[in-house]
């Protein structure tokens, strides 16, 4: 008898544990749901991402020596896309570049995610987690399950450039080299000029603008946690590109096509972040290019101008 009732305290108290423990706490992290391999080199994934709340693609370029050293691990670039692609940006980079014949013969591995079409590389105030997803999520994956080692470097353009040079910045020391190519580099610059542009991109996507980083006077902390410009005196003893053009027709533009006010803006908001790098004596390469507007061609052509520093940085 004093058995069976052993026997039934010790049902009870593994029925208790089961109900009490929390359903996030059965799988918190995020996991692959399909994988394509579509060459030698470029993988595709969709990820499940608890923090995002929906699935992810994600597009993976594997070093050229990957399969003949599997014990080795990769230094790893980052590259992330611009805004209002939908949910395919992370393919923008091998459909709209040569990056996979510029890497080749370089060994790192470079990862691609997607960043949604207005997603501001960021953890919203009410919304989906971006910057978990990215630098937690999909870090792991790539580390358990492809090898990434612990050099990383991160570029981008447009909305990725702001990606790059925020998450850079937020997390000191996670990347060794950061690029940014036409970003917006300064949410706040101006004032209304630039914060409209954020607001207006984040609306045109359909969601709430506001649940980004809020307001940008009644939470100017928030805003200001993430703007590059603020956090520039924290990319100390990181390698940092920043470029882009004036706006006006350039050698890849329709001749006679006018000035691109978008370009125009963020040319400007580069040059004060560059700027501000300097005044903390924070050595920065800039190619500030004159004529151009916010197009690829000029995006590809800074991808190969940076991927020297941004490879060096990784590897040694």
């Amino acid at each position: 008898m004093v058995r069976f009732k052993g026997f039934l305290l010790a049902l009870v108290l593994v029925f208790s544990t089961l109900l009490t423990v929390p359903a996030a706490a059965v799988r918190t992290a995020a996991w692959v749901v399909s994988t394509t391999r579509l060459d030698d080199r470029l993988v595709e994934l969709v990820v499940r991402s608890p923090a995002v709340g929906h699935d992810v693609g994600v597009r993976l370029l594997l070093p050229p020596d990957y399969d003949r050293h599997p014990g080795r691990r990769w230094p790893t670039l980052y590259l992330l896309h611009g805004c209002c692609d939908g949910d395919t940006g992370f393919r923008s980079w091998t459909d709209k570049t040569d990056v996979e014949e510029l890497s080749a013969h370089t060994n790192v591995l470079i990862v691609m995610p997607e960043g949604g079409p207005g997603g501001f590389y960021s953890d919203w105030l009410s919304g989906p987690r971006w910057e978990t997803f990215h630098l937690t999520e999909l870090r792991r994956i790539v580390e358990h399950e492809y090898r990434s080692g612990p050099r990383r470097a991160v570029a981008g353009l447009s909305m990725g450039g702001f990606g790059a040079l925020s998450y850079a910045g937020r997390h000191p020391g996670f990347f060794r080299a950061v690029a940014s190519f036409s970003g917006v580099a300064h949410p706040t610059y101006q004032g209304a000029r630039s914060t409209r542009l954020v607001l207006d991109i984040v609306r045109g996507t359909g969601a709430d603008p506001l649940g980004l980083w809020g307001d940008p006077v009644a939470n100017a902390d928030v805003w200001a946690a993430h703007n590059p410009f603020d956090l520039a005196r924290r990319l100390r003893g990181t390698k940092v590109f920043i470029s882009a053009g004036n706006g006006e027709a350039g050698p890849f533009d329709a001749p006679g096509s006018g000035v691109d006010g978008l370009e125009q803006l963020l040319g400007e908001q580069s040059v004060a972040v560059a700027d501000q790098l300097r005044r903390y004596g924070i050595p920065v390469r800039t190619d500030f290019y004159g004529p151009g507007h916010h197009a690829w061609p000029y995006w590809e052509r800074e991808l190969h101008r940076s991927f020297p520093m941004l490879v060096w940085a990784v590897a040694h």
